[in-house]
C-alpha cells in the first residue's frame, strides 16, 4: 500500500473565498484535514477559514505550534506534529494541512514539511500556493502594492528598527509584517522620514473585523492586534497616479 500524500494548502489571509480552486479541491478530497491548533481551545485562523468547506466525514487534526521563540520547544512541537501526520500517511491516507496565507511565505507549514521529510524520508509532499497578506492588504486598500520598477521589501515581525531606517533609504515600497510589537518605534522612524501620510495599517486583512488606518500622522500609540501589517510607499509614486 502506497503512503498518503501531505498537501500543504494555502487558504489565504482570512476570507474563505480567497482559497484557490486547486486548494479547495485538495482540501475537500483529503480524508484528513490538519491545521494549527487555536489558542485557549478557540479555533485558529486557518481553521476558521476552512470551516465552510469541510465535509462532516473528514477527520480534523489540530496540531500544536506554540507561539514562542525557544527553538528547542519549537523543534519538539514540529516533531510531534510530523509524527501525528505520518500516522495517517503511512496508512495510505492523504492529509491536507490548511495554512493561513501562502505556504511559502513565513509559514508554519515549512517547518512541518521539513521535519516530516527529515524524520520520514519516504513522505511525499505537495505544495498548493495561494494569496498572502501583503497582496490582500493592498487589495483592501484599493492600491497597487508596486508600480513601474519599484523595489519591494517585506520584513517579518522581528527586525531591527535601525535596519528599517537604512532600508527606507533605498526601497520604494516596504511592508512590515505583524508590526504590533514595534509599532511605536516604527512610527517615530516614519515621522523622521516624513512618511506617515504615505503609510497604511491593515488589521486582519479580508476578515469581517478588518480595520484600516490610512494616515498615521496622529496615531503614534495604536494598540494593534497580532495580525496587523504596515504598507509604506516610500517613493510616493502613488501621489502622481489617481487611485481611489
Amino acid at each position: 500500500m502506497a503512503n498518503g500524500i501531505l498537501y500543504g494548502v494555502s487558504v489565504g489571509p482570512g476570507d474563505p473565498e480567497l482559497i484557490t480552486l486547486k486548494g479547495l479541491r485538495s482540501l475537500q478530497q483529503a480524508p484528513v484535514v490538519a491545521f494549527p491548533k487555536g489558542i485557549q481551545d478557540k479555533p485558529g485562523i486557518a481553521q476558521q477559514i476552512i470551516a465552510p468547506w469541510l465535509r462532516s466525514d473528514q477527520q480534523q487534526l489540530p496540531l500544536d505550534f506554540p507561539y514562542v521563540q525557544d527553538i528547542e520547544v519549537l523543534t519538539k512541537a514540529w516533531q510531534l506534529a510530523a509524527k501525528q501526520v505520518w500516522e495517517y500517511l503511512q496508512k495510505g491516507q492523504d492529509v491536507a494541512f490548511a495554512c493561513e496565507g501562502d505556504i511559502s511565505f513565513y509559514s508554519t507549514f515549512t517547518y512541518l514539511a521539513q521535519t516530516l521529510q527529515q524524520m520520514y524520508p519516504a513522505a511525499v509532499i505537495n505544495y498548493v500556493p495561494g494569496v498572502c497578506s501583503p497582496m490582500a492588504a493592498a487589495s483592501a486598500l484599493g492600491l497597487p502594492l508596486t508600480v513601474r520598477q519599484e523595489r519591494l521589501v517585506v520584513l517579518p515581525a522581528i527586525y531591527n528598527v535601525n535596519e528599517l531606517e537604512s532600508i527606507l533609504d533605498w526601497a520604494e515600497v516596504v511592508v512590515l509584517m505583524k508590526v504590533s510589537s514595534v509599532y511605536e518605534q516604527v512610527w517615530q522612524v516614519l515621522q523622521r522620514k516624513s512618511l506617515l501620510q504615505h503609510s497604511w495599517i491593515v488589521e486582519r486583512a479580508t476578515l469581517p473585523n478588518m480595520v484600516i488606518y490610512k494616515d498615521l500622522s496622529d496615531r503614534p500609540h495604536l494598540q494593534l492586534p497580532y495580525f496587523s501589517l504596515l504598507v509604506i510607499h516610500v517613493s510616493h509614486q502613488l501621489s502622481v497616479i489617481s487611485y481611489q
